[in-house]
């Protein structure tokens, strides 16, 4: 939607000026839309232009004060610590640190992974006017050549092998962050960058998870079975998100 189709959109009932009505002329959604609600009954009209304002004074009253955005973010980051402490347990009895990369290789793509789950999760739930796709690229694509040009060379099992159980257990431990996420993405308007930025950071956790717990250090490995499923979970969060319904559409 343009800015002149969001203008046309918040002048429906009045006067159009100039070059709104100049607009209208050039653009055929703009056209049938305000065909279709000079269409309304007169009866119909004053009666919205009544009920709107009260269903708004409604909910002002019900809810005077917004919940700070930083909130929702907290929440969200602390389901990913809980569920990412979680995880470790679980793997715990499997072997937690089995990565045997360097130290400071280990620790540095550790701290760049829960880099990107915050940041996702403040991409997702901040109060900006749109979110930026060359920020969320631009991370994306940071991380995935770390993760994979980061790993020890090493390769311990056969491909598919590493792959199915890599990919199973990464899909299995991000499951209830991404639900997490959802249900928070679910609290603001849909936006697509948003939606991926969400997917991405609770995918992190299994990313992480994997990071520390993998033997296999093999660029191929990291590629298909760490990397793979990541940016898997981002579209999944997108498809699965322009299907859910919005609690509140503000932007």
């Amino acid at each position: 939607m343009s800015p002149e189709c969001s203008r046309v959109l918040d002048a429906l009932g009045q006067p159009l000026p100039p070059e709104l009505a100049a607009h209208v002329a050039s653009c055929a959604e703009c056209r049938a839309l305000v065909e279709g609600f000079d269409a309304l009954e007169p009866v119909e009209a004053p009666a919205m232009k009544v009920a709107v304002p009260a269903r708004a004074l409604e909910e002002l009253a019900a809810h005077p004060t917004p919940t700070p955005w930083w909130r929702e973010v907290l929440m969200l980051v602390g389901a990913y610590v809980g569920l990412t402490a979680l995880g470790a347990l679980a793997l715990t009895s499997l072997g937690l640190f089995r990565n045997p990369a360097p130290l400071g290789v280990l620790v540095g793509l550790a701290v760049l992974v829960l880099l990107s789950m915050v940041g996702g999760a403040v991409v997702a739930l901040a109060p900006v006017r749109r979110a930026a796709w060359g920020l969320v690229g631009t991370c994306t694509a940071v991380v995935a050549l770390s993760v994979v040009l980061g790993g020890s060379g090493l390769a311990v099992k056969g491909f598919l092998t590493g792959a199915i159980g890599c990919m199973r257990t990464h899909m299995l431990l991000s499951a209830l962050p991404l639900l997490s996420a959802l249900v928070m993405l679910r609290r603001s308007a849909y936006h697509p960058a948003r939606a991926v930025a969400a997917g991405l950071s609770a995918g992190a956790v299994g990313l992480l998870l994997l990071h520390v717990h993998c033997s296999d250090g093999s660029a191929v490995h990291l590629a298909a079975s760490h990397v793979g499923p990541w940016l898997l979970l981002g579209g999944l969060a997108l498809l699965v998100r322009s299907r859910l319904p919005t609690d509140n559409h503000a932007p």
